[in-house]
């Protein structure tokens, strides 16, 4: 079974953004958007609430991050999304949900693509640099994952059949290399690590250190037979 299988779908909304919604987005990051820290952090952290789905406790927003359908993005508590971020939720029936003390740090990009997709980041996790996440296929990231800079994380792929929404699941406590392309379909379980450039075309059991293109399990993680 896949994670797109897995998921319940019921977690999405059943609307789309409207011409409205999009209106206030441009409004209200035009206004207060570029306006640099500490007085940018704190309007942002008040006004961002008008388009954002649901906000949390002390949120912090640098400048230049760009939000494209807001009504469809949930941010939890003490959550850091630093400069040039953008996310890309307008897609119909879409949803991201942040989890809380989640880091998203310079010009992360994240994008439904089309309508139901749901994107899932856990509690403490971080995303590096020009980290890009991309559906139509659940992403599911779990909690204290460490995600390093340029990595990608593909949710669909081309088949013989056509476009794939398979889906990925990053599970609890993964540590990703700087680099490293994630493809559809793939689950990486609790506790692995793949280094540095590692293309992930297959599973990876949990408590693996994985290398390579595509990337292969060259032994167990610190972490094995501790859980």
């Amino acid at each position: 079974m896949t994670l797109q299988q897995e998921l319940n779908i019921n977690q999405l909304p059943s609307t789309s953004p409207t011409a409205l919604s999009r209106i206030k987005e441009l409004a209200i990051t035009n206004l207060i958007g570029w306006i640099p820290r500490p007085l940018g952090v704190l309007l942002r952290r008040l006004a961002y609430r008008f388009i954002l789905a649901r906000v949390g406790r002390r949120l912090y927003i640098q400048m230049g991050v760009e939000f494209l359908g807001g009504s469809s993005v949930e941010i939890g508590d003490d959550v850091k999304i630093m400069r040039d971020v953008r996310f890309d939720m307008i897609a119909p029936n879409s949803l991201l949900c942040i989890g809380n003390k989640v880091c998203i740090d310079r010009g992360v990009d994240i994008k439904a693509t089309v309508s139901d997709c749901l994107i899932e980041i856990g509690d403490g996790s971080y995303l590096g640099p020009y980290v890009c996440m991309a559906g139509p296929g659940h992403i599911k990231i779990g909690k204290e994952c460490l995600i390093a800079s340029q990595t990608g994380i593909y949710a669909n792929n081309h088949r013989e059949h056509g476009l794939s929404r398979e889906g990925i699941e990053i599970q609890d406590n993964v540590w990703i290399g700087s680099g490293v392309r994630i493809l559809d379909g793939v689950t990486i379980g609790k506790g692995s690590v793949i280094g540095a450039g590692a293309v992930v075309t297959k599973d990876i059991p949990p408590f693996s250190i994985a290398v390579g293109v595509p990337a292969k399990v060259i032994k167990a993680s610190k972490g094995a037979g501790t859980a």
